[in-house]
């Protein structure tokens, strides 16, 4: 084992990443890229013995490995800030709307946007303005503006 050179990491990263094509998720890529970084150290210090290179080598996949899962995580959800974005309802709360029914025994139907959507609240006539303060499952709670 004292004969490994930079030759043999960077033919482990490639081949580990060219496998990584045939394998689904993104398992073998890390250690793919690690082999290289191990590689390119390997050229950069040859007087570094082949258990420091081992050592290396696991480091920088760890490391990879939790800088690409940061890395994936932006890329898969880049409006990660806008937390309501796929929970309509939750991207309602704190609208201001008019009734365009009368709330009655706590439920009602009102236009919201080119939609409507099941309310419930207090009992309220029709034109009144209401706030969304809330969901409940599909409904969105509503209560009187004042003004």
């Amino acid at each position: 084992m004292e004969d490994i050179t930079f030759w043999h990491w960077l033919i482990l990263g490639i081949a580990l990443i060219a496998a990584e094509v045939l394998v689904p998720g993104t398992f073998l890529l890390w250690p793919g890229i690690a082999a290289i970084l191990t590689g390119a150290l390997a050229y950069a210090a040859p007087a570094l013995d082949w258990r420091v290179d081992a050592l290396v080598f696991a480091a920088l996949t760890v490391a990879s490995a939790l800088l690409g899962r940061k890395l994936y995580a932006r890329l898969k959800h880049p409006n990660a800030d806008e937390p309501a974005l796929n929970r309509r309802a939750d991207s309602l709360i704190g609208g201001e709307h008019i009734l365009t029914a009368p709330l009655v025994g706590g439920e009602a139907r009102m236009k919201v946007g080119d939609s409507t959507w099941k309310v419930v609240g207090e009992d309220l006539p029709a034109g009144t303005r209401v706030r969304v303060v809330g969901v409940e499952g599909i409904s969105l709670r509503v209560e009187r503006l004042d003004g």
